[in-house]
Formats: C-alpha cells, sequence, structure tokens
C-alpha cells in the first residue's frame, strides 16, 4: 500500500503483511548510478572505524564457525574490509559482488556460512536473492546480516538511512520472522543490528 511520497526521489510503499517500506522500483537508480554510489564509499580494507563496526559479525563467526569452514561475503564492495581481516584470522572466504566481483562461479559453492552486511537494504527483490542465499548454504549454515531495521517510532521522512540513493527496502521486524519461516531456517536471533539466520 502507498506509504509516503518524496517529492525530489518517488513513492514508497509498505507492504501489508510484514509492515516493511520500499521505494517503487520505477524510482530506482540506473545500475551506473549505483556503482557510482558505491565507489565514493570509503573502502580502505585497514580502516578501523569501519573495522570495527562490523565487530559483531567477526565475533558471530568465532563463535560459530572453525577456521576449516568456508564462508561467502555477498555483496562484498569495492574494498572487502571484513574478508580480508578474517583471512589474516585464518578463514576461508569467497567474494562475490554483482559490481565489483562478479564471478558466478561462487555461486556454484555451498558455504558453511555468508556475510550480508550493510547490503540487504539494497536488494531491489528481497524474495529472490534471499532464496539464493538459502539455497548456497550448507546444512546447519548460517546466514549473518547487517542493517538498519525500520519501525514505527521511525521518522521515516528524515531517517538518514533512508537517504542513502541505495538504499530501496527497509526491513520492519515482522519481516525478520516472515523471512526465517519462508525460506524454512531452524531460527533468527537479532542483537542490534546483526542478524543471524541459522539453518
Amino acid at each position: 500500500m502507498f506509504f509516503w511520497k518524496d517529492e525530489k526521489r518517488g513513492d514508497y510503499f509498505q507492504c501489508v503483511r510484514c509492515r516493511s517500506v520500499y521505494l517503487g522500483k520505477d524510482y530506482h537508480i540506473t545500475k551506473e548510478a549505483e556503482k557510482e554510489r558505491y565507489l565514493l564509499h570509503n573502502n580502505d580494507i585497514n580502516d578501523p572505524r569501519y573495522l570495527n563496526f562490523l565487530t559483531p559479525v567477526t565475533l558471530a563467526i568465532e563463535a560459530n564457525f572453525t577456521k576449516d569452514k568456508l564462508g561467502l561475503d555477498f555483496g562484498a564492495g569495492p574494498g572487502p574490509i571484513l574478508t580480508n581481516h578474517l583471512r589474516k584470522k585464518g578463514y576461508s572466504v569467497e567474494l562475490y559482488d554483482p559490481f565489483f566481483w562478479d564471478n558466478p562461479a561462487v555461486l556454484q559453492n555451498r558455504y558453511d556460512f555468508i556475510i550480508c552486511t550493510e547490503v540487504m537494504e539494497h536488494f531491489q527483490n528481497p524474495k529472490i536473492e534471499f532464496e539464493l542465499l538459502k539455497s548456497l548454504l550448507n546444512p546447519k549454515g548460517k546466514l549473518l546480516c547487517m542493517t538498519d531495521t525500520f519501525s514505527e517510532s521511525i521518522d521515516f521522512p528524515n531517517w538518514h538511512y533512508r537517504r542513502d540513493l541505495t538504499h530501496v527496502f527497509f526491513y520492519h521486524g515482522n519481516a525478520l520472522e516472515y523471512i526465517s519461516k519462508h525460506f524454512q531456517f531452524q531460527s533468527y536471533e537479532k542483537k542490534e543490528r546483526l542478524i543471524l539466520f541459522s539453518l
């Protein structure tokens, strides 16, 4: 259903089932513009501030997986900080990104854990993307996501997370439960910005 109109950007809609908010597909920026936006990000693989921001993911991987397990950094971006850090710790992690690491061969493998940090808000079709991610996990595998979630208490027009032109889907807490059940994860848990889906 219609949710809100940004006079400069376009129309936002809200899912009547899960309460998530999304930008109408007619208002998405082009792939070329999207890539340019990503290149503006600070992509220094040694940036200590961003590495600290990703610490919850690192700790979750260390708590759940030994170093003989294989991981995938899905949507790694031009500077795969987290993968670089995990490799230094002895983990084997493959890279995939449709703009910067477009290697379809890695999507033919199966993984014990998949990292999807600051990525799911970019999904133009979450159903397709979550189907893919689920299919890439081994039994007992885990999908580790990070994003800001939407709630009714948020001042959506002034929300900083909405203002990023590449962010098109904002997940309500109800959506996380729906994703867990619909894609047949055994469980999910949310700790602040970290969302962990487990098979």
